[in-house]
């Protein structure tokens, strides 16, 4: 029974998190919304203010809320409705601590990446005039690897945004440190960096071209075996 009473106010702060989650899923809450009072809150739950306080430190850096001070309208924990910065800190975090097996994160690319040109090229209204600068920076013959594979990762990041989809956009963000950490250590390993780094600009203009031209199929096709060559190029193979 101690053991028991001791766990009990750990977990407190979770039954506060269920709470906000039902009612985000029962419609009682949605963006925009401001969360009862933690007075009311602790109330409600029956745990202690430090538990709601606790539960909003979590929501607010998973980028669920945002919390103001003093009185008035922008005081108060308010639902946000773009949490992405939470799932980016997230994925970061994972990566830092690698988490994330390399292998994992390449497959987890293709599937995000293909899908983000194969929306790009259907769509009659699509905007890749940031991913074409990006390549024009690219061209320059006196960058440095480091240089160049961090306009690659820009490159790649401003496809996912030019396509709309905010999840995909969050999660290649939040992989991005993870995608230059191994782009830049298979760089090391390829003698030849100048044919590479040339091959990879006429890929990325490959790419490009076909989303331009509707080509879904062959868009698809390009950023695939783009990504996978240069992982299998580099020896990054398992």
């Amino acid at each position: 029974m101690v053991e028991e009473a001791a766990s009990a106010p750990s977990r407190a702060w979770q039954i506060v998190l269920e709470r906000i989650e039902n009612d985000l899923l029962d419609g009682r809450l949605g963006p925009g919304d401001r969360l009862p009072a933690e007075r009311e809150l602790a109330g409600t739950l029956g745990v202690g203010r430090s538990s709601v306080r606790e539960a909003l430190r979590v929501l607010e850096v998973m980028g669920l809320i945002r919390t103001g001070t003093g009185s008035g309208p922008s005081s108060g924990a308010i639902i946000v409705a773009a949490p992405s910065g939470g799932m980016q800190s997230l994925l970061r975090l994972q990566v830092a601590a690698q988490g994330f097996p390399l292998d994992d994160v390449v497959r987890t690319r293709l599937v995000l990446e293909e899908a983000v040109v194969d929306a790009l090229a259907q769509d009659p209204n699509r905007g890749i005039r940031e991913a074409r600068r990006v390549v024009e920076a690219m061209a320059g013959t006196d960058l440095s690897p480091g240089e160049f594979l961090a306009l690659d990762a820009q490159l790649h990041l401003s496809l996912a945004e030019a396509s709309g989809n905010v999840v995909i956009t969050a999660m290649m963000a939040g992989l991005r440190s993870s995608i230059e950490s191994y782009v830049r250590e298979g760089a090391d390993n390829i003698e030849d960096w100048e044919a590479t780094a040339d091959r990879l600009r006429d890929e990325h203009a490959a790419i490009l071209d076909a989303i331009d031209a509707g080509s879904p199929d062959r868009a698809r096709a390009l950023v695939h075996a783009h990504i996978s060559g240069y992982y299998a190029h580099a020896g990054l193979s398992r």
